[in-house]
């Protein structure tokens, strides 16, 4: 393990997936982040931009994550819900550039998933995190 207690797993012959981790193996004490969405700390949406509401939701797990004195490479599991598909295909570059600059780990054992709708009628990302932080 490395300084961090996070191992990315890969079977033997399988190629190396772009931007996640097939399995994680991680050892401390675990972080279960509810879903962010799009909103600020105060409830208010800044866009209805798919890009900048994923901005906004990554930006609300990292504070969660540092609120119990965790950073990026302490997040072991990313499940997203998107709203749409193709928007989420098409904002592909925005989000990359975001969970570069507020994460940055590619160590996650990442799932995306469409949904019909989320609770909050204006947001179109949900993500909610598991992180395991140093004993």
């Amino acid at each position: 393990m490395n300084e961090t207690n996070v191992q990315a797993v890969l079977p033997e012959g399988w190629p190396r997936p772009k931007g996640y981790a097939n399995g994680v193996v991680a050892q401390g004490r675990m972080l279960f982040i509810a879903g962010m969405i799009g909103w600020d700390g105060q409830g208010r949406f800044h866009s209805d931009d798919f890009g900048e509401q994923a901005r906004q939701a990554l930006q609300n797990v990292a504070d969660v994550l540092r609120a119990a004195g965790g950073r990026g490479d302490n997040i072991v599991r990313m499940t997203w819900y998107v709203t749409d598909k193709r928007e989420y295909l098409a904002a592909a570059p925005a989000v990359g550039k975001a969970f570069r600059e507020i994460i940055g780990s590619y160590t996650i054992a990442m799932t995306a998933v469409e949904v019909k709708a989320l609770i909050e009628d204006r947001a179109k990302v949900e993500i909610e995190a598991t992180a395991v932080l140093p004993a």
